[in-house]
């Protein structure tokens, strides 16, 4: 059963006026005052005060004190409730839930963020692991999705080591895991049990959207959902797109996308193995979207680009860097020592271990770009028998994808050397 958004009638002791004040007093005392709600004032002009329902049965009143127990239909939340976080809150529902059950334990194993899609939350790997929480039931997950505001909620797990990248989500909460996600204007649709999505290349979908692309044809040889083709064809305004994808489950979803932003009749979907591709001569612009390396793609991106032109690759990479040495003291920077093999000053190094997107290019970066550089030109002129010419355009940092590792993304124009 899912959870639903309607009011719970909450436990409380109606007094008279002239009493409240010494009952609320007491409650306080006794921990017995649920503070997510005001004082209501309830017909007969009395005031009732919020109880929590799990300690009713500790409840001792003097006898002196006149009181009866009602249920409020409609609680109004208190102030500091309105001001609490969801996470606060999901602890506290949890907390109220346990009663005396509650740990330390459980505790550690709330967990503090979450995705949100639409109406799905979806938990990280490692919550609600303990061994109480398997005694609660359904109650749990209702209790989870109405404290956070959904009404299905999954829990992710590892990502499976396969050549899809599949996640093993568990749906915990609702009938489906069918969910809707909007990056900087554009729809995606995908069963969250089936499919990956990574919020985490955002940067890379909003620059990819930023580049001049009227009047090109695209071939996406890793398309997924349509995490890079979408921008190309909805912003980018690319004038057709091959889009490559052999998981089924994310075919269906892309074709879905495709309609949901309406340029469906601007892409062709190629189900299978982007290697197997038959596409040839077409491309100004390949998008190898593949971590930890898109390398098999490689000669399959120089065959689709147009011949005579040539065009642009977007190669993806994950490249290590190793770690870099302790920095100078300040007063050594400027001396000979500290500057590099060009005469030029060494940066700072990192702290946090994050790289900041268009910071500066490391040097295992640019002997990378440059390998794969003059890689890339060899299979062209393999291919066709006679020089190519590669240059780098650009070397994105997309994100640090481990310890010491960068998902990088290399701009490559790739265009045929005219005769002498």
């Amino acid at each position: 059963m899912e959870a639903r958004d309607v009011p719970v009638p909450i436990p409380a002791l109606a007094t008279e006026l002239p009493f409240a004040q010494r009952l609320r007093q007491h409650l306080e005392e006794e921990q017995l005052l649920d503070g997510r709600y005001r004082l209501q004032e309830v017909p007969g002009g009395r005031v009732a005060l919020p109880v929590l329902e799990e300690k009713l049965c500790q409840l001792r009143l003097p006898r002196e004190m006149p009181y009866e127990l009602v249920r409020i239909q409609d609680p109004v939340p208190s102030r500091a409730a309105r001001r609490q976080t969801p996470a606060q809150k999901l602890r506290d529902e949890l907390r109220r839930l346990l009663g005396e059950s509650w740990s330390e334990e459980l505790e550690r194993d709330v967990p503090r963020a979450w995705q949100r899609h639409g109406d799905m939350v979806l938990l990280s790997q490692d919550s609600f692991r303990a061994a109480p929480w398997e005694k609660l039931g359904p109650a749990l997950w209702e209790t989870v999705a109405s404290a956070l505001g959904a009404r299905r909620l999954a829990r992710r797990g590892r990502v499976l080591p396969d050549w899809m990248r599949s996640p093993s989500v568990t749906l915990l909460l609702g009938q489906d895991g069918w969910v809707e996600h909007v990056d900087n204007g554009i729809r995606y649709t995908f069963d969250v049990t089936k499919c990956m999505f990574s919020p985490g290349n955002i940067t890379e979908k909003l620059r990819v959207a930023s580049l001049p692309c009227s009047g090109e044809v695209l071939v996406d040889l890793y398309a997924g959902i349509g995490y890079f083709t979408l921008p190309y064809l909805v912003h980018g305004e690319a004038a057709f797109a091959h889009a490559c994808e052999w998981n089924g489950h994310a075919v269906e979803a892309l074709q879905r996308n495709l309609v949901l932003n309406g340029v469906q009749d601007r892409c062709r979907v190629h189900p299978g193995d982007s290697r197997q591709l038959e596409l040839r001569d077409v491309a100004d612009r390949v998008n190898l979207g593949l971590i930890p390396s898109s390398e098999e793609g490689w000669p399959v991106a120089c065959r689709v680009l147009k011949k005579s032109t040539g065009g642009v690759l977007h190669i993806h990479h994950n490249v290590e860097t190793p770690p870099a040495p302790t920095p100078l003291p300040r007063a050594e920077r400027g001396s000979p020592e500290a500057a590099g093999p060009d005469g030029e000053a060494q940066h700072p190094t990192e702290g946090s271990g994050k790289e900041t997107p268009g910071g500066r290019i490391r040097p295992e970066w640019r002997r990378w770009a440059e390998a794969t550089a003059a890689r890339i030109r060899g299979l062209l002129a393999e291919l066709h028998g006679q020089p190519w010419r590669t240059s780098i355009l650009h070397i994105e940092a997309v994100k640090s994808y481990a310890p010491h590792v960068h998902h990088l993304v290399l701009d490559l124009e790739c265009r045929p050397a005219l005769p002498a």
